[in-house]
């Protein structure tokens, strides 16, 4: 995918509403240039920043970014341990320039399974942003699609089960108000870095009519001609939901 220093007219014009962002790669760079792996998330940190602030600069209204999935927890305690320590640093440390620029961050997945100061800062963070109506950032923790669809399944059968929904009544709308992203619209652009040809458990039920583009960029390269050239090529796209 070539590098795009500026959107043409015709990618302007044609923004995607939602972009949700896979970022891959950053265990891989980390091993190519024969540094620790946390090193490399700290590098792909520094490519969300700059990947929250150009969506937020170019009129993107939601941006949800595939932080930690719900696999995640199985990699050995000590990077997991050093994750954590690092998503706290950098909701503290970035929340005032986030606020600076405007954007508001809500957070999807099983939350309840973070440490205990990870929930507390974010909620803090949260908090701090609420008020912002500018680009809204997602951030996926502790998330899975299958785990977010099952949540759905059992929130929609307490209903049935106390009488207060009629099972013939479920609609793919009533269904998609029980799901995490109930608040936001589905991604129209999902954006795979470092190449790999899978959706990894991320929004199954929401990217079924997404554009997908692929890069061979791992994430911590990933920056602003990456996302611009991906943003070209949604351009292109002719989105057809299935008609002609």
């Amino acid at each position: 995918m070539s590098a795009a220093p500026h959107l043409s007219p015709e990618a302007k014009a044609s923004l995607p509403q939602h972009v949700a962002v896979i970022m891959d790669g950053n265990g891989r760079w980390a091993r190519e240039r024969h540094l620790p792996r946390i090193e490399g998330h700290r590098r792909g940190a520094e490519s969300a920043k700059s990947i929250i602030r150009t969506a937020g600069e170019v009129g993107i209204k939601y941006l949800t970014l595939y932080a930690f999935s719900v696999e995640n927890w199985n990699r050995p305690k000590d990077e997991v341990d050093a994750l954590m320590k690092y998503l706290i640093h950098y909701l503290k440390t970035e929340t005032p320039d986030l606020n600076k620029n405007n954007v508001r961050l809500e957070a999807i997945g099983q939350i309840h399974r973070l440490p205990e100061n990870v929930q507390e800062q974010l909620k803090k963070s949260i908090a701090t942003l609420a008020k912002n109506n500018g680009l809204t950032l997602v951030l996926a923790l502790s998330y899975g699609g299958r785990t977010e669809i099952v949540d759905s399944v059992r929130g929609i059968a307490r209903e049935v089960k106390a009488g207060k929904l009629d099972p013939d009544a479920i609609t793919e709308k009533i269904f998609s108000q029980h799901l995490y992203t109930r608040n936001y619209p589905d991604p129209d652009l999902l954006i795979r870095t470092s190449g790999e040809m899978r959706v990894s458990n991320f929004l199954l039920w929401q990217i079924s009519y997404a554009e997908l583009v692929i890069t061979a960029t791992l994430w911590p390269d990933f920056r602003r001609p990456q996302f611009f050239a991906a943003l070209e090529e949604y351009a292109k796209r002719h989105r057809r939901f299935g008609g002609i």
